[in-house]
């Protein structure tokens, strides 16, 4: 019997934590994934809905770095090497955050890929692979959810979308020519 519960308790705290981890999350969470050029191109983050507040410019202020989702920072992922608007991207795992504006956005990739949110990206901004600004569309009605998606183009190219709110911007993507899949 003994055994058995030394067996045991550790699981059970592993539940545990689990539980734990899930419960503090406030947003169903998501991957989406596409292929673009033989490039397997993820992007894993929370979905939070507008639940009638103003989000971009209000909750999350314009000018302040946005973990770009809800609970973990969102993430990034190509197994390929590929330019992201002009920023060259070797292929691996990166935390995604935006600086949201009214007409412009900046996109960050940054290289420590798993962290809770914005709060450590202070003390993780040396990190960064880079920065890229990309405009801002305006849409005509606004969307409920926060939505994330890598869209094929067609050759060597995507974009990876983010819309939400009346906001919809677009980072294009190219994937380098015989890069290696790691």
């Amino acid at each position: 019997m003994r055994k058995l519960v030394l067996v045991l308790a550790p699981l059970a705290l592993l539940l545990a934590s689990v539980q734990l981890a899930c419960a503090q999350r406030q947003s169903p969470h998501e991957k989406t994934s596409a292929t673009v050029a033989g490039a397997t191109i993820t992007v894993e983050y929370g979905r939070p809905y507008l639940k009638g507040r103003k989000m971009l410019g209000g909750h999350e202020p314009y000018g302040k770095v946005w973990r770009t989702g809800a609970d973990e920072a969102t993430t990034f992922t190509t197994d390929k090497d590929l330019m992201f608007g002009s920023l060259h991207v070797p292929a691996g795992t990166y935390a995604l955050f935006t600086i949201p504006g009214e007409n412009e956005w900046t996109v960050i990739l940054n290289k420590v890929a798993k962290t809770w949110g914005a709060f450590d990206y202070e003390k993780n901004k040396a990190q960064d692979l880079g920065r890229i600004k990309v405009p801002v569309e305006k849409l005509s009605s606004p969307v409920e959810q926060l939505t994330i998606s890598v869209e094929p183009k067609g050759g060597y190219e995507g974009a990876l979308k983010i819309v939400w709110e009346t906001t919809s911007i677009s980072v294009p993507l190219t994937v380098h020519l015989d890069t290696p899949a790691r």
